[in-house]
């Protein structure tokens, strides 16, 4: 079956207007109770038992309260759980043995969006076919159970994933000494990150932890992290942390000021198993990893692959390795042996670790890995149709790797949503990579009738 409302990260769009309604989240939480109260799990009462957790944008409230009514006419009962991080109602849902954890948020979107995630009884996202039961449950008459459910205030929520988070860590490890600041991007993790580093020991200084339903992710977070960048500087710190709106990406910034991605993080993890806890055994990224993390892995005998864009591409990939560690550039890390999904303060607790470890600042140790140029141009065409299988194009993408050699790579990507060829090259010259770009696209272009 096609699916009308899924794409790969749940359900998301602007409010109002497609399927982001009230009438449709009603109706949704309705299909998932139907769906879901007929599978097997851990038993809380004689009635399934769903959890509800959203990021700090207003519409929640509304989507929250519609879902609610939905699973309760279902016969489903309902914990709700407020404003959470993303990875926290992943593991909520496992410790609870609940039948499913909903999360209410659009992520890195600014407040006008919203959108629903799923995690199963394991702290995974839903099967791809259990997403479509639920789409095609959508188009059945809503009919009250016999048994209707309940709703339930969760009171310790944010109190069980704090020392879930601090846990992630060996029951000795301190941050005292350490001066952080904070950008909590006034979104879900606002009321949990400060007091997670501040339990450990850290002196603490949180910016945008003041959410007003419409300020989530303004000019702010991983997504903006200019102030967190100014702020490092200015008030000496050690290094900032950067979440995104729903807790579920990273990045930080160095004493210098300097942005620190998903990437190098990553590097850093896996350098730390690597020469610490006895090898890291792979880490997967993405088409979009920069080469130079790949040539850094390479030169430690660590293992790298790429997966599709997207969490979900990457776990399946870790899964089917057996490897612990992986994600995006953009701070979405998943660290298997501690979450299920990506966990921004997991993640960033990984990295103090390995910091604390080496007994280096953030700056010296992300300098044994060396970023490569990247230059990337979005060519709008008439037809995207044979585009990537051109003879010219493909002519044109063959002479630049033998230009390049073995010092960088091109990756075409077309878009998931708009007529575009995403052409991406990375190298070690700067001003190659940027030729060979403006070269390959000017093919492209011609080629696609832009």
């Amino acid at each position: 079956m096609e699916r009308k409302y899924f794409g790969t990260d749940g359900i998301r769009g602007h409010v109002g207007k497609g399927a982001i309604t009230p009438d449709f989240m009603l109706r949704l939480g309705y299909a998932t109770g139907k769906v879901l109260g007929k599978m097997s799990a851990g038993k809380r009462s004689s009635r399934p038992y769903i959890l509800i957790g959203k990021d700090t944008r207003v519409s929640g409230y509304m989507f929250e309260a519609a879902l609610e009514a939905g699973l309760i006419y279902s016969g489903v009962d309902v914990g709700l759980l407020g404003p959470m991080p993303t990875p926290a109602i992943a593991y909520l849902t496992r410790t609870f043995h609940a039948r499913a954890g909903i999360v209410i948020s659009a992520s890195h979107n600014p407040f006008h969006d919203n959108g629903i995630k799923f995690f199963c009884a394991e702290g995974y996202k839903l099967p791809d076919e259990v997403e479509r039961e639920i789409e095609a449950a959508l188009e059945l008459p809503m009919e009250a159970a016999e048994n209707l459910g309940k709703a339930y205030r969760v009171d310790d929520a944010a109190s069980r994933y704090i020392e879930f988070s601090k846990a992630s860590t060996p029951w000795n490890f301190s941050l005292d000494g350490l001066k952080i600041v904070l950008d909590c991007a006034n979104g879900a993790t606002y009321h949990i990150a400060p007091k997670v580093f501040r339990e450990l020991g850290a002196e603490v200084t949180a910016l945008s932890a003041s959410p007003d339903g419409l300020n989530i992710n303004l000019e702010c977070g991983s997504t903006k992290p200019k102030q967190l960048q100014s702020a490092v500087v200015e008030q000496g710190a050690d290094l900032g942390i950067a979440f995104d709106g729903d807790g579920d990406r990273v990045l930080f910034v160095d004493r210098n000021g300097d942005l620190v991605d998903g990437d190098q993080l990553l590097f850093i993890i896996g350098l730390y198993q690597q020469e610490h806890l006895g090898g890291c055994k792979g880490i997967v990224g993405t088409l979009m990893s920069n080469y130079g993390f790949e040539l850094a892995l390479r030169e430690r005998s660590i293992p790298f692959e790429r997966a599709k864009v997207g969490d979900r591409y990457v776990l399946e990939k870790m899964k089917a390795n057996g490897w612990m560690l992986g994600g995006e550039s953009s701070g979405h890390i998943i660290c298997a042996d501690a979450s299920t999904t990506g966990d921004g303060i997991v993640a960033a607790l990984q990295v103090l670790r390995a910091l604390s470890e080496f007994g280096l600042p953030l700056h010296q140790l992300k300098a044994r890995m060396q970023m490569l140029p990247q230059h990337m141009i979005n060519v709008r065409l008439g037809h995207r149709d044979g585009i990537l299988d051109h003879p010219e194009v493909m002519a044109a993408v063959s002479d630049a790797e033998l230009q390049l050699a073995d010092n960088g790579r091109v990756l075409l990507r077309p878009s998931g949503t708009e007529p575009l060829i995403r052409v991406m090259v990375e190298g070690r010259d700067s001003t190659q990579v940027e030729q060979l770009a403006q070269q390959i696209s000017a093919v492209v272009q011609r080629v696609g009738g832009g």
